[in-house]
């Protein structure tokens, strides 16, 4: 058995939620949230933040251990009408690292933002986040010199980085 790629719906909150926590204890840098932040939501909110991803101009794609049904990995993006799409809450399981998950996510993501007209992605990372950073060079995202305070810590600062989506990705 391998991974499947599927999109997120509100039915899926729970499955959601308990991705998003693994994400916060895995790499508390990488999100905009706090683990404690993130439990103390309710059902409604869960609910929600399914919800959004299936509104215009979002996405989330999860990829799901075919055998346990265990989700391992998920991208997401939204489009800001002023600064085009972004790619955000990006995370893979340790136990799907170096296996190409990550790699058929973002192919997965950049269809789909490509097949609705987008001409680029911007994302943001924590400037101590090498790996992630790597992962995106090796996509095609380049250093675009912004840099932006750290929600949670302002004296830290997020990366942005593009891909233009008529580069190779």
């Amino acid at each position: 058995m391998g991974v499947a790629l599927r999109t997120v719906t509100e039915d899926d909150w729970e499955l959601f939620r308990d991705l998003r926590l693994r994400m916060l204890a895995d790499t508390p840098i990488a999100f905009m949230e706090t683990l404690e932040q993130a439990r103390a939501h309710d059902e409604a909110e869960w609910r929600f933040r399914a919800r959004r991803t299936t509104l215009p101009g979002s996405s989330a794609v999860v990829a799901v251990d075919e055998a346990s049904g265990r989700w391992v990995g998920t991208m997401s993006t939204f489009t800001d009408p002023e600064r085009g799409v972004f790619l955000v809450s990006v995370f893979v399981d340790a136990s799907q690292r170096g296996a190409g998950t990550a790699d058929r996510l973002l192919t997965a993501v950049l269809e789909r933002v490509r097949a609705e007209g987008a001409h680029a992605v911007t994302l943001h990372v924590h400037e101590d986040n090498a790996r992630a950073r790597a992962f995106y060079e090796r996509r095609g995202f380049r250093d675009t010199g912004v840099r932006v305070p750290y929600a949670l810590d302002p004296a830290r600062s997020e990366v942005e980085m593009r891909l233009a989506l008529d580069a190779p990705g």
